[in-house]
């Protein structure tokens, strides 16, 4: 079952609450449990904590791979960020005061690496959180990319393309239809902070 939410199209309950666990982590300070996800060859609770979110096998390694990217970008932080938007349009954030996005070439390598790739570049995803969390830019949507790499494969979701787009269309060009912040990730903040 999904959950409409205007720009982060269908986002998946299962995917929201895994960012809610995640975020949960970072709001009561459990720094123990966020390093344990940064460590991904020694599988501990945590790992299995992020798989219980995971709707079939098939995705376990999508949950468990985003619970190290949520905690590689929170490492440090006593807020947590839910982000906004898809990872193209997060990537667009990256960059100096000199350009960011498709003017920082550091920054249109990446993308171009990601979305050229046939299986999900785990390594270059990890690279881009890194870079957003040096640029202090804002995550993408923690759900959207659950479910985004979990469709990387679908040719009919064409992830891989749909980010591209994002990265380099102009903000201004992106149809109404889809607001900058979605408000299944606002609800949450909002409870998370209560």
């Amino acid at each position: 079952m999904t959950t409409s939410t205007g720009a982060e199209t269908d986002v998946s309950e299962r995917s929201i609450a895994l960012t809610t666990w995640l975020a949960s982590l970072v709001h009561n300070h459990d720094y123990a449990s966020l390093a344990e996800l940064r460590r991904p060859r020694v599988q501990k609770k945590p790992h299995f904590q992020a798989l219980w979110h995971s709707p079939t096998d098939a995705q376990r390694e999508v949950y468990l791979q985003v619970a190290f990217l949520f905690a590689v970008y929170h490492q440090g932080r006593s807020k947590p960020a839910f982000g906004y938007g898809s990872l193209g349009e997060a990537a667009r954030r990256i960059g100096s005061g000199s350009g960011r996005g498709p003017d920082d070439p550091g920054a249109a390598r990446l993308v171009d690496r990601i979305v050229s790739s046939r299986r999900i570049p785990w390594r270059h995803l990890q690279h881009a959180v890194a870079r957003l969390r040096a640029c202090e830019q804002q995550p993408p949507s923690w759900a959207r990319l659950v479910d985004d790499l979990a469709r990387w494969h679908d040719r009919k979701a064409r992830v891989p393309y749909e980010w591209g787009v994002a990265f380099h269309m102009p903000p201004a060009k992106i149809p109404a239809s889809r607001p900058a912040a979605s408000t299944a990730t606002a609800s949450l903040e909002k409870d998370s902070t209560t």
